[in-house]
């Protein structure tokens, strides 16, 4: 049984802890508009960037001068599996679920017997992955010092992975990241770069004829690396927003949490408390009854 003093100093310890869930909190959900507007502002530039290379890609097609970076090598042994996580926890299981899909995804490739490389950004995913897979990470890249990501960071990654790629080290590369939807609900989300995955649309199949210049297999090789960095930097600003939202509900939950503990205790504290009184009145009682 805890003296009134033990009981005393954990109360005490939670408010503080509580007074740090609760600040937390308040720093996530503003900086959570921000980077939610970060992340819908790159939308449309990378899903019409998809589209415009849907459009070159049908007219390359037909060419046969699409690039490797978007026809491939060929081959499906070796996958590269690009996982982007946050630099910090405390945001619940955000971090979790990206690692949980890309390995998964990993454990399916290596029964079918092919060859698995991963590129880690985030040390959460770097953390989580490494446990079971530590022969198998390649690359690793962290952002903990960036005050505010950048496309020159996506760039960067981007040119890492096509220099892989031009050095025959994959075949092909998939992207691992969070889609922000809400605060409550972010989707893991798995996204094939290279071959450069493009979906044909009606619209793409039935919209006007163009003449390229230079050809469309020139306009894709340009392309397609900045469209790699593009989706990269997407991912990047979805994976912000959704951390923010995950720590926001998190430290929500825990100020939460952390009330209840003190209302627990503070009542435990208060019976302790009342009990030993009535104790050292009956005591005082006894004591006068015995004179």
């Amino acid at each position: 049984m805890p003296s009134l003093k033990d009981l005393k100093n954990r109360i005490a310890s939670v408010k503080a802890t509580q007074k740090i869930t609760k600040a937390m909190q308040m720093v996530a959900a503003a900086k959570l508009r921000r980077a939610q507007e970060a992340a819908e502002a790159a939308r449309p530039y990378s899903q019409r960037m998809s589209a415009v290379l849907a459009n070159i890609a049908a007219a390359a097609g037909s060419d046969g001068d699409a690039p490797t970076l978007m026809t491939g090598t060929g081959k499906d042994q070796t996958h590269l599996l690009v996982v982007c996580t946050a630099d910090r926890g405390l945001c619940g299981g955000f971090n979790a679920q990206i690692s949980k899909a890309a390995r998964e995804h990993a454990r399916k490739l290596l029964a079918e017997g092919k060859t698995v490389k991963i590129f880690c950004v985030g040390k959460k995913g770097y953390d989580s992955l490494r446990r079971e897979f530590a022969s198998l990470i390649v690359e690793r890249k962290e952002l903990r010092d960036v005050k505010k990501i950048g496309f020159e960071h996506a760039d960067e990654i981007g040119r890492k992975v096509i220099s892989m790629f031009e050095e025959g080290e994959f075949d092909v590369c998939t992207l691992f990241y969070s889609e922000f939807v809400s605060v409550i609900s972010q989707v893991p989300t798995a996204q094939q770069l290279i071959p450069a995955s493009v979906e044909t649309s009606e619209d793409v199949s039935s919209s006007a004829i163009y003449e390229y210049e230079p050809d469309a297999g020139a306009i894709l090789a340009d392309l397609i690396p900045r469209n790699i960095s593009v989706q990269i930097f997407r991912a990047l600003l979805e994976n912000v927003a959704g951390e923010m939202g995950a720590k926001m509900s998190a430290m929500d939950n825990a100020t939460r949490n952390a009330g209840d503990m003190i209302n627990k205790l503070t009542l435990n504290y208060n019976r302790q408390r009342q009990a030993q009184i009535t104790k050292e009145l009956i005591e005082i009682i006894s004591g006068a009854e015995a004179l």
